[in-house]
């Protein structure tokens, strides 16, 4: 009989989760506003996720009324990051979802307390406290000694089908953005920097991260607040450190890492990118779920490596396995779904495509 993992209702303190029997299902989701109402729980739930990870801009802390209008600022204080918090632990939707499997999370700019924000947040230190109390980390935690709030966990089925899933940190280390001259077709105001002395992660992180990869795993799930593959419209992306990116793809080859794919989200809206040809060993996926409270709008964010459609409407991304005897006989299916439930993207990665081999 399978255990279970929705007897936890947090795996902050755990190393390993062991199933008897596959995991199948991770549900995962990004940018929930607390103010605003969130239906979209029922339809995750109904997924029946054997785990969620929440991965960034998890409230809106530096969003709220002031002088009778909404305005977005950075937080005066850690306690408005606290209020958005509590908003969320109230909100109905999220409380079912506690009681259904076990969350993850990392964070964005906005639960992190301001917008586009870096190592040049002034409450950083207390926004991690406050982030690793919610989401039940123990006093005595190790990362609580980190600068960010980086973490990964283990979850065990039978043999080639271990599951790790890391969850990054692209807040608390990363140098300010550069603002382009020339946004040259770009649709926001940054551009890649050339100071390769620039970080996203920081040394500690990537250091991390190298050990990480090193662990025997059949599937990684590497979780990013932003788009790791996509850099073309000028916001917020691994492409404004392209240094980074690059470091990144070398450390999986380096480490001879197989099965990375990538999720990411702040974006506001459902897109899958393949990439090809620039420096992965193997193509390199990255599914961006963003907008778990997200209004239907136009779309025209442009994305050479994009697969399938872009929406930007209210949706969640679902990772299934169809586990196989070999490599080339797992399936994993990336599933985008919208607020009735209804599918809006779907893509089919075979294990066997994620190794050099």
């Amino acid at each position: 009989m399978r255990l279970k993992l929705c007897i936890f209702t947090v795996l902050a303190s755990v190393s390993a989760v062991l199933a008897a029997e596959p995991f199948d299902v991770i549900a995962f989701g990004s940018c929930a506003r607390e103010r605003q109402e969130q239906p979209i729980w029922t339809e995750i739930i109904a997924k029946r996720p054997d785990l969620f990870l929440f991965i960034g801009d998890n409230h809106y802390a530096d969003f709220w009324e002031k002088d009778g209008r909404m305005v977005m600022q950075p937080v005066p204080s850690p306690e408005r990051i606290q209020e958005a918090y509590d908003a969320l632990a109230g909100k109905p939707g999220y409380r079912r979802m506690l009681r259904t499997c076990p969350i993850l999370a990392t964070w964005d700019d906005h639960d992190y307390g301001a917008n586009d924000a870096g190592n040049d947040f002034v409450f950083r230190e207390e926004s991690r406290d406050l982030f690793l109390d919610f989401y039940g980390f123990g006093e005595n935690a190790p990362i609580r000694e980190q600068d960010g709030v980086y973490h990964s966990r283990f979850f065990d089925g039978p043999d080639g089908q271990r599951v790790q899933v890391i969850m990054l940190d692209t807040r608390f280390n990363r140098d300010p953005l550069e603002r382009a001259a020339d946004r040259q077709g770009r649709r926001g105001p940054y551009g890649p920097t050339s100071d390769t002395s620039t970080t996203i992660l920081g040394d500690a992180q990537w250091r991390w991260l190298e050990a990480q990869f090193r662990m025997p795993a059949d599937v990684r799930i590497l979780a990013s607040s932003i788009q790791i593959v996509s850099d073309e419209h000028g916001y917020e992306t691994w492409g404004n450190f392209p240094h980074e990116r690059e470091r990144l793809y070398d450390l999986i080859d380096a480490t001879n890492a197989s099965g990375v794919l990538a999720i990411s989200g702040d974006r506001h809206l459902m897109e899958i990118s393949r990439d090809v040809g620039r420096g992965s060993p193997y193509p390199f996926w990255d599914f961006t779920s963003s907008g778990l409270t997200q209004r239907a709008q136009v779309v025209g964010d442009p994305n050479s490596f994009r697969v399938g459609p872009v929406l930007r409407e209210t949706n969640f991304g679902v990772i299934r396995f169809e586990w196989g005897a070999t490599p080339e006989t797992t399936a994993i299916s990336l599933e985008g779904y919208g607020d009735r439930g209804q599918l809006l993207n779907r893509q089919t990665v075979w294990l066997s495509e994620l190794s050099e081999e």
